[in-house]
């Protein structure tokens, strides 16, 4: 009995330990990059337009939202005149599109990563947790490319680059940290409980009317400014605004916040799926 306390303690500390969960994960990066690699080939195998999908979905759906929120909605972001607005008014939606779409994609195809591949569970020693890290990365990769798309609108609108995109990745590092715990957890709950993957799909969208994607939070009535605060994706949306549009420097203190409560979110996902885990094979 001591000597499977002990085990349990020592696999128990490897979990619980944040360093080791990190270096868990960098030496399985050549997996994850060949898998993420085939996730993206896999997505546009048989198309005639291949990986072009990928720079044709993010402009119809930017020009999709700018014509219902800027031109029927009149949603606006300044007081300047209609054209100027409408061309700002793109430029900051899909700003706020690239980092929600990140978030999106990971939580609506979380909670079915691991039952999508039950050999992987019941037949072959594999490391699972790979899987959400899989998603997030195709997700990134596409994010960069809608990255590399805001940017030649700002030089062809604009005129100049922001100097301050440089600050980028720290604008993505709560967005990574929130999807990973997220992925993690939604991965192994989607398991056990096969209605979370509709349930996901309903916060999803609920969370999209809740951030300032196409209003700025100054929009809001200060008695509902609360929801804006408790929401990690109102700093992430608007620390990609200030890096790739407004030339301004992060709010350090919101973002100090929240990338340390996403990391603890990320921590706390990976030791639920690596705890779970064992009773996957059991369910499937």
């Amino acid at each position: 009995m001591e000597a499977i306390s002990g085990a349990g303690a020592k696999s128990l500390g490897m979990y619980v330990n944040p360093c080791k969960t990190v270096h868990r994960i960098w030496q399985q990066r050549e997996l994850i990059a060949q898998l993420t690699a085939r996730e993206i080939a896999v997505r546009y195998r048989g198309t005639y337009l291949g990986v072009l999908w990928s720079l044709i979905t993010p402009l119809l759906m930017l020009l999709i939202y700018t014509l219902v929120f800027s031109i029927v909605l009149k949603v606006k972001w300044s007081d300047a005149d209609q054209a100027t607005r409408l061309d700002q008014f793109a430029l900051t939606l899909f700003a706020g599109l690239i980092p929600f779409t990140v978030f999106s994609e990971v939580i609506t195809r979380a909670p079915t990563v691991i039952l999508s591949v039950p050999n992987y569970v019941k037949k072959v020693v594999f490391p699972l947790e790979v899987l959400p890290v899989v998603v997030l990365a195709s997700a990134l990769v596409h994010s960069l490319i809608s990255v590399g798309i805001l940017l030649g609108g700002v030089v062809l609108l604009q005129g100049t680059v922001s100097p301050t995109v440089v600050l980028l990745p720290l604008a993505y590092l709560p967005l990574i940290l929130l999807c990973l715990g997220l992925g993690w957890f939604l991965a192994s709950l989607g398991v056990y409980v096969r209605d979370i993957g509709q349930s996901v799909g309903l916060v999803v969208q609920m969370l999209f009317f809740l951030s300032p994607i196409f209003y700025p939070v100054s929009a809001v009535p200060e008695a509902l400014r609360i929801v804006m605060a408790v929401n990690p994706l109102t700093t992430v949306v608007n620390s990609f605004r200030q890096t790739l549009l407004w030339q301004e420097t992060l709010l350090w203190e919101p973002w100090a916040r929240w990338t340390g409560i996403t990391a603890l979110l990320a921590w706390f996902g990976y030791v639920w799926f690596m705890r779970t885990r064992d009773g996957f094979a059991d369910v499937m």
